[in-house]
């Protein structure tokens, strides 16, 4: 085996061995505690330059497949394991998951002390690190380390968005048709939207308000991605258009923090972030509580105690995090749009929060009828479930 080191800036040193691809890597080093989706995770774009660090201990005994990626490849900077399968056993494997992270280019570590390095990024905050599996010393590492740009002021989406405009149709009978704006889409997000009869057009990340409202007949959708919200400027002018033109708006995930932005309140770094797919959110509109899926180390900064007033009418906080209290979810009250922090789609992760794209539905039924501008209440959704 050959031997690896992690190095994180604060100089704090763990060892393991090789895991991927032989190599050296750098990136911002954040922790998911998903039990499963590993395959979901390393293909999520939104974990664009960072070093994912899983916290259940086995990883790979399910080996990977060719229907469960997001996106077009893998995304992470890095990927740290406590103990990595030896072989996967699963009748839907088609490879290892060592084997594709190789193919991948994907820089791993694996032996070591996951729980304790989990603690620490804990303790101290998601910070930048190393792994290297070529004999650099922990100083010359971390001078590597210390030399790589900040999470903060990271402008990635368009690194990871479309190159060019794609359409995924409707299943079945077309009822709407959406632009989505990709910041980071994962497949599972039109996907679920085809489910309920949309056709999606999904257009790159720098697309403006005008390639948006061209394509999006009935609404638009905002998609989750990684970065700074802040550097993100293009996106924002782009959602003030679309709410300029009240056409029907759903954010989710990076998608909330850039209408966030976009309705002039300000977003900021979180200690650790939130990932994993067990966070508990309380749907403070319809009052109940939802275990929903995570990837963000950015929120929202917007009172929870009272609306805000903004150029387009007032917005409320509809969803808070039950552990820390972040904003997971806005709604303007006068203009049809509303966006949540975390993911409906849940690949992989809980489906409990699944029917916000029934609501989203809803919303473009009420806006085409003439009937309704705003959200409509949480009762029954188009999907015959609660929202």
């Amino acid at each position: 085996m050959t031997e690896a080191l992690l190095v994180l800036e604060d100089g704090r040193t763990f060892r393991g061995e090789a895991y991927g691809k032989l190599g050296t890597t750098v990136g911002e080093a954040v922790f998911a505690t998903g039990m499963t989706g590993y395959q979901e995770t390393l293909t999520d774009p939104s974990y664009a330059q960072q070093i994912v660090v899983m916290t259940a201990p086995h990883i790979g005994n399910t080996g990977v497949n060719a229907e469960d990626d997001e996106s077009r490849r893998m995304w992470v900077a890095g990927f740290v394991v406590r103990d990595a399968a030896r072989r996967p056993a699963n009748w839907r494997a088609t490879g290892s998951l060592d084997d594709e992270l190789v193919a991948q280019g994907v820089v791993g570590i694996s032996g070591l002390d996951t729980r304790a390095l989990t603690r620490h990024l804990r303790d101290r905050g998601a910070m930048r690190a190393g792994i290297s599996s070529e004999g650099l010393s922990a100083e010359e590492l971390l001078a590597r380390v210390t030399a790589s740009p900040q999470m903060t002021g990271a402008d990635l989406a368009p690194s990871v968005s479309a190159d060019q405009p794609y359409v995924v149709p409707a299943i079945g009978e077309k009822r709407f048709q959406i632009a989505a704006l990709d910041l980071g889409i994962k497949t599972a997000t039109p996907r679920s939207l085809a489910e309920l009869g949309v056709e999606t057009h999904v257009l790159p990340a720098t697309a403006t308000a005008a390639d948006l409202l061209e394509h999006g007949i009935d609404g638009v959708f905002v998609s989750n991605g990684p970065g700074d919200p802040a550097a993100a400027d293009y996106a924002v002018e782009a959602v003030r258009g679309v709410l300029e033109a009240r056409r029907p708006l759903f954010g989710i995930c990076f998608g909330n923090q850039i209408l966030g932005r976009a309705l002039g309140l300000g977003t900021y770094k979180l200690r650790f972030g939130h990932r994993g797919l067990n966070q508990p959110v309380l749907d403070r509109v319809s009052g109940t509580v939802r275990v929903t899926s995570h990837n963000h180390g950015f929120a929202v900064d917007a009172p929870l105690d009272r609306p805000v007033d903004t150029p387009f009418g007032p917005v409320e906080v509809s969803h808070v995090g039950l552990n820390d209290d972040v904003v997971e979810g806005l709604r303007l009250l006068e203009a049809p749009a509303f966006s949540v922090q975390f993911h409906p789609e849940a690949a992989a992760g809980p489906h409990d929060a699944n029917p916000l794209f029934g609501r989203f539905v809803d919303l473009m039924a009420a806006s085409k009828e003439g009937s309704a501008v705003t959200p409509p209440p949480v009762v029954e959704s188009s999907t015959g479930e609660h929202a």
